[in-house]
């Protein structure tokens, strides 16, 4: 077709956890039609992600090129001592690749990509995504207001639609509002290239794990909202990109904290403070309103922190429960403040080393002169990490088999001035067929309480005359897609992105760049935010 400066050079579309496991299913039985040309047009293979491949972490170091320890953000939480926040961008401490292009004279639309709020400036627009509230501050000002207009609505998380909650019709509404509104900032602005990002294609699998009809149903509306916005557009070049892929967990569930408080490291207490209160109940404050998170704990609450001083957890309710046949529809209809309030919890402080979050995949270490309470000196901190590491590499499921992949120091994974923000060690699941979490509830191993999850290996696939689609992609990573990114449009590599051009298409040069000085971090302090991540079983 014929070029103009108005031409979209390149639409980058997230399909969150989209891998080829579920791609290719999906191609044989005709349901994306529009992806399916895409990859039998161009070249495509496998994406490695990072450690640990969840995404909060796994987006930024795909759209600035680094790895956490340069970029920040480790988890969907990030720490300071024993306080917490969920992530924004402000934790992101290096450029987008947008900012990037933007220093260059080059324009950007960006739709939904995760960790991307407080917008911040650059030539174009953005519409945040995960871990932004809902309605939230956008780039340029009011143009969330003017996209409403437009579109006749939009929403970053389906439950803030009149749609049932998991609902495949709320998927489906809000899918056709992303593109809705990708289509008109892209009309809008008429940027040089474009980058919408699709969040369902994760969270169905945590919320209908290997349910087919709502997978499918799923792909569908996105292929139809990439249908549509290329038949629309022409964009010259397409990279259909994800921060990991996902499948079925038939392994085991290993709580890392027992295994610690076997060890002598971790101290125990009950009656809700160990742990941060996720959420507040068990229906999701974004249904409720800007108030929702406000709250005072209940009669039950108090009577569950007293009762769990007597020894009368939660844990302990649930097996008498159970054997009556009464412990799945109870735990559907009691708060998780009620639960964490009768069970026992990490005592942070006084613990030596223990696992915050379960989706940073690692165990921090409580060091005096880092922490407020350090229990772990300076003098013995590489001595007792060597210990931890060795300790956890011997672990074995109750198979007998090799309970994880790797368990390593952080610097084998992360470099860069934020390292110290991280885990000290990380524990990599064997296949990613096992899972780690940070409960304490009496047993090591028990069935994992998600049937699917991340997967470390993704998807990328290139088409259109920017990208040689003879050229086999190797073995592409995450931090490869923003180095491709700038060689396409002739921007100079950062010097210090970890990844490489992808081999389809003609490398750049690379380039020193001043440091980055972003804005100081602010809070997220939004329970609505918290309480969705702890729906789809991050936190």
């Amino acid at each position: 077709m014929d070029t103009t400066d108005d031409d979209l050079r390149l639409l980058v579309v997230g399909l969150d956890a989209g891998c080829l496991p579920v791609l290719t299913p999906l191609f044989e039985a005709g349901e994306t039609p529009t992806l399916e040309r895409l990859f039998d047009d161009g070249t495509h293979a496998p994406l490695e992600s990072q450690i640990p491949p969840w995404t909060a972490s796994a987006w930024p170091s795909m759209y600035t090129g680094k790895n956490p320890g340069k970029h920040g953000v480790f988890d969907f939480l990030a720490f300071d001592g024993y306080d917490w926040d969920v992530v924004n961008a402000t934790h992101v401490r290096e450029r987008a690749v947008w900012e990037l292009l933007s220093d260059h004279g080059l324009s950007s639309v960006v739709v939904n990509v995760p960790v991307t709020h407080p917008a911040r400036p650059f030539d174009g627009a953005l519409i945040p995504g995960m871990t932004a509230p809902e309605d939230p501050d956008c780039h340029p000002e009011g143009i969330l207001e003017e996209v409403k207009d437009a579109c006749g609505d939009y929403r970053i998380y389906p439950q803030s639609g009149p749609e049932p909650d998991q609902s495949i019709e709320g998927y489906e509404r809000t899918i056709e509002l992303r593109g809705a509104a990708f289509r008109y900032l892209l009309e809008r602005f008429a940027p040089d290239f474009g980058f919408v990002q699709f969040q369902q294609t994760d969270s169905v699998f945590h919320e209908r794990p290997g349910e087919k009809s709502a997978i499918e149903a799923v792909y569908r509306a996105v292929d139809r909202e990439l249908r549509e916005t290329i038949e629309a557009f022409e964009p010259e070049n397409v990279l259909v990109v994800s921060d990991h892929g996902i499948g079925p967990v038939e392994g085991y569930e290993f709580r890392v904290n027992e295994f610690l408080r076997d060890r002598g490291d971790v101290s125990a207490q009950s009656g809700g403070e160990g742990m941060p209160t996720w959420s507040r109940a068990w229906e999701n404050d974004l249904l409720e309103g800007e108030d929702a998170g406000d709250h005072d704990p209940s009669a039950l609450e108090r009577t569950m922190n007293v009762a769990a001083k007597f020894g009368v957890t939660t844990q302990r309710v649930a097996n008498t429960l159970d054997l009556v046949g009464l412990k799945e529809p109870i735990g559907r209809r009691v708060p998780n403040d009620m639960i964490r309030a009768g069970s026992e919890q990490v005592d942070f402080p006084n613990s030596r080393a223990y696992v915050r979050s379960k989706s940073e995949l690692g165990i921090r270490l409580n060091l005096e002169g880092r922490e407020p309470n350090g229990r772990v000196s300076a003098e013995e901190y590489e001595a007792v990490r060597a210990a931890l590491i060795d300790e956890l590499s011997a672990v074995e499921t109750p198979d007998g088999e090799a309970m994880f992949e790797a368990v390593e120091p952080r610097e084998t994974y992360f470099d860069g001035p934020e390292l110290d923000r991280g885990p000290d060690i990380l524990t990599v699941p064997a296949a990613f067929d096992n899972a780690i979490v940070g409960g304490l509830e009496g047993e090591r191993f028990a069935d994992p309480v998600e049937p699917w999850n991340h997967k470390r290996t993704g998807v990328v696939c290139a088409t259109g005359p920017a990208f040689d689609e003879s050229v086999s992609l190797g073995s592409p990573t995450i931090f490869d897609v923003a180095p491709t990114i700038c060689s396409l449009f002739d921007v100079p590599v950062d010097a210090e992105m970890d990844g490489t051009v992808l081999p389809a298409v003609e490398p750049g040069e690379r380039a020193e760049y001043p440091a980055y000085e972003p804005e100081p971090i602010t809070a997220t302090d939004d329970e609505a935010v918290e309480d969705r991540l702890s729906d789809l079983g991050y936190l």
